[in-house]
């Protein structure tokens, strides 16, 4: 009985050293993808950049390019978040929530110039009052959700025993 014992454990080390090496060659794949999409990302912000510059941007393009930078950064931080997981072994939801932080502002910010652009409106249409109210009840919500999560990004921080952010390193080097 020892024997069956010893080689269960033997099989399952061996199996839980294969499915490790699998999720880190997976884990280091997909950084590798998202790294190219955030270098494709920044190339496509920097010329969005270039031509507001040149344009002397509106409002619509200015909007376009904080747009992109702010993908660019949820794009970084998912990333951050791989890195981390390969790291530590472990998923933190800190990164999640700051991407989410991340996307629910960008909505904010296209909401508020469709929102201005309705009410520069020369016709005033029962159609564009709609939009306008849904626009402000989407405004409500995506605000008690940044704060929700602001929140918890807090409660985190306050959880953790050295106060530091998920991720960062201890002096010793590990995760």
């Amino acid at each position: 009985m020892s024997d069956h014992s010893e080689d269960q454990g033997r099989l399952t080390r061996v199996a839980s050293a294969i499915f490790m090496h699998t999720e880190h060659a997976i884990y280091a794949a997909l950084g590798l993808l998202l790294a190219l999409t955030a270098l494709v990302a920044l190339i496509d912000a920097a010329g969005l950049t270039w031509e507001a510059l040149r344009a002397l941007g509106g409002a619509q393009q200015i909007l376009e390019v904080v747009d992109r930078l702010l993908f660019l950064l949820m794009l970084i931080e998912i990333l951050h978040t791989v890195r981390v997981s390969m790291q530590s072994g472990t998923l933190t939801c800190e990164p999640f929530l700051i991407v989410g932080l991340i996307a629910s502002i960008r909505r904010v910010l296209v909401i508020t110039l469709q929102s201005s652009e309705i009410m520069h409106a020369k016709d005033w249409s029962p159609e564009k009052q709609a939009l306008f109210q849904a626009s402000m009840i989407e405004l409500g919500v995506l605000a008690g959700l940044i704060l929700t999560m602001v929140f918890a990004i807090f409660l985190l921080h306050r959880a953790r025993d050295d106060g530091r952010p998920a991720g960062e390193e201890n002096p010793s080097g590990e995760a």
